[in-house]
This record gives structure tokens, sequence and C-alpha cells, in this order.
């Protein structure tokens, strides 16, 4: 917060803005939601771990992370989020909301991606959920020049950046906004993800937003 006021010329320190908000605005943190439980498929195929947790690259475009989050709606329902980022610069290349996390959402996920950043040559590091190690996911990504990679199994700091980036996800966005119904909820998202890549400091750009980052 400090970071984001001061690119609007207001200067404070840590311990005012802390005062602030919890004691005159009266916000706190939010708590994390349990995850809901989900049925494990078979596995059609593993691959190696390409990037053994350096997500550092030179250049946007070389390696993108992925990887899906529920969210609950209204009626109790839940829907799917399933997102891609750029290690490059930690822009949300695609982000696409669904009723089931399966293997179509992150096909319609990737295939977005790629078309917005013109089908290039790319790794692709996900965990290895079903939906990532399925036939078609497979076939899909060796059919437009995608290379996979993936974390080992129940290890999350394999995808770390993946991880950050959903915590920021919830704690900005989904638990701190309500939802009249679906349509409104995919409205929302993309709104979301509009401000996450052109008004969000984000630390790992020193600061800069992902896309001022992207095109500095």
């Amino acid at each position: 917060m400090r970071v984001f006021l001061k690119r609007y010329g207001y200067e404070f320190s840590n311990t005012t803005i802390h005062k602030y908000m919890n004691k005159e605005l009266n916000l706190c943190a939010v708590i994390m939601r349990s995850k809901p439980g989900y049925k494990t498929g078979k596995k059609h195929k593993i691959f190696d771990n390409l990037l053994n947790q350096n997500f550092k690259v030179n250049c946007k475009n070389k390696v993108w992370c992925t990887d899906f989050t529920y969210m609950r709606q209204a009626n109790g329902k839940f829907r799917y989020n399933c997102s891609i980022i750029d290690l490059y610069d930690r822009v949300a290349i695609a982000s696409v909301n669904g009723d089931y996390i399966n293997t179509q959402l992150a096909i319609d996920t990737l295939t977005q991606a790629l078309e917005k950043e013109k089908y290039p040559s790319v790794i692709l590091h996900s965990d290895q959920g079903v939906q990532y190690t399925s036939c078609e996911f497979v076939n899909f990504c060796k059919d437009n020049n995608v290379t996979q990679s993936m974390s080992k199994a129940g290890c999350p700091y394999d995808n770390a950046a993946m991880e950050r980036f959903y915590n920021t996800f919830k704690s900005n966005f989904y638990n701190v906004a309500s939802f009249t119904s679906a349509e409104a909820m995919d409205e929302l998202t993309t709104k979301y993800i509009n401000w996450y890549n052109y008004i969000r400091p984000h630390s790992y750009n020193n600061y800069l937003t992902p896309m001022e980052a992207r095109y500095r």
C-alpha cells in the first residue's frame, strides 16, 4: 500500500498506513478459506521439471506458469479459475473461469494465451494435475509447440510464482468481493486481471506494474 500511494504522490510511513488501515478504516487481514476436495483422475504422462524453482527469465514468452483455483458462488456452487502468468514480468497472460476443473478449461486458457501472444514457442510449467497430464492436453501442447514442465508431486514450491499469484488473487479480489451470479463473477474477474496487470505495482518488478515491466 505504501508503494501504491507513493505512485500517486502521497508519502507515508508503514506505521502511519498501518494505523489508518487498521484503526481508522477498520481493515484487517482476510483469512483464506479451506479448499474443496477434488476427485483424482488418471494421469496420462508426467513431464520433467525444467525450472527447478528458478523463476527468473530474461525475456517475455519464454516460460509461462499455470494452475487452477476455486471460487464459491452465492448459491454455494463452485466455479473455477485457470490462469497463466509469464515469469518474465508476472503478467497474467490469460485467465478463464469455468464450472468444471477439467482439461477443457486448461485448454481454453492456454488457447487464449497463445492467441494473445501470437503462438510463441514457450515452456508451460504446471503441477501434475490430471488436467495437464491428460492425453488431450498433452497433444494440444505438442500441436502448438508448447513444451511442458511439471512440479514434483505435492511440492507447491516448484510452482511458487503461481502460488503467489493466486494468493494475491484471493486476498485482493475473491475474498473481498461479492458475486450475484456466474456472469458477475466472470466480469469482475476480468476487471481484476486488468487491475493486476495495469495498476497494481509488483515487488518482483521493482514495483512497476506487470505491464510497465513488460514494455519498459
